[in-house]
């Protein structure tokens, strides 16, 4: 009897050390694998091309000629509430408009599960915006990547950047065009307050995203310029031409929280 118990109790422990070493969930799903973010750049239902004029949500004409973005701070969250917090540096990254190598982020070894939300910020958090220089590398390199994104005189990243011709917009006699253009930054302040427009996202996936060893699903992320001008708030051209950070600023950051939307998973 005795020899019978030492038999199935090392049976019982192989059977979990094998269960366990495999990493499965309870979708069946094992190991480790990689997740791509695919951002599309619209303006309402319609792809965004700089240099092609629309018409806003409001009615106003612009032709958009720069369209940037910070995301990072990634966080896949799978049905049951359980979530997966990617490494805060691999995920800093930089969507230029016109620049399709910025249009994909390739996140390696996330844990095996089906992923049906997501998280993520819009611009650069305080710890990071603050760190030393040799800490802000690849598409946060202040003297690379990131020198038309940062206010050197300022010490301070632009976290979302458009900019476009209008005739709603004043006249510049030296440009020779009625430009717009919003440039949104501000983390708080280091030293004294400043306006805080770092924003945080959540959406919803319209079915699950599968990863795993053998999987390489991909988020298609929807980004739709348009938004910045109607919700929650209605934003006019001709009332708010250009801000840089301003005390109005806020209400313009809160407002490009919604133009992401995911529009489709690719499970592969």
């Amino acid at each position: 009897m005795k020899k019978n118990n030492l038999f199935f109790a090392a049976l019982a422990f192989i059977l979990v050390t094998t269960v366990s070493s495999c990493k499965k969930d309870d979708s069946g799903l094992k190991g480790n694998g990689p997740v791509t973010f695919e951002f599309n750049n619209r303006f309402g239902t319609s792809p965004l091309v700089l240099g092609t004029t629309y018409t806003t949500a409001n009615g106003e004409s612009l032709t958009p000629s720069t369209f940037n973005y910070f995301v990072s701070n990634f966080i896949l969250v799978k049905s049951d509430g359980s979530q997966y917090v990617v490494p805060k540096d691999e995920c800093y990254h930089l969507v230029r408009q016109g620049v399709d190598s910025t249009y994909s982020l390739e996140i390696e070894n996330v844990p095996a599960g089906e992923y049906t939300s997501l998280k993520f910020t819009i611009g650069v958090d305080s710890l990071k915006s603050t760190a030393p220089i040799g800490e802000r590398t690849g598409d946060l390199d202040v003297a690379g990547a990131a020198s038309d994104m940062y206010w050197t005189w300022n010490s301070g990243y632009i976290f979302y950047k458009l900019e476009g011709t209008s005739p709603q917009a004043p006249y510049d006699s030296m440009m020779g065009m009625a430009l717009m253009f919003y440039h949104m930054g501000g983390y708080g302040g280091l030293s004294s307050s400043t306006v805080n427009n770092i924003r945080s996202v959540s959406l919803t996936a319209p079915e699950a995203a599968q990863v795993g060893e053998g999987h390489h699903p991909e988020f298609h992320i929807y980004a739709d310029a348009d938004a910045v001008f109607a919700n929650p708030t209605v934003i006019t051209i001709a009332a708010h031409p250009g801000d840089m950070s301003t005390p109005f600023s806020p209400t313009i950051s809160a407002n490009y929280v919604d133009m992401f939307s995911i529009n489709h998973v690719h499970n592969e």
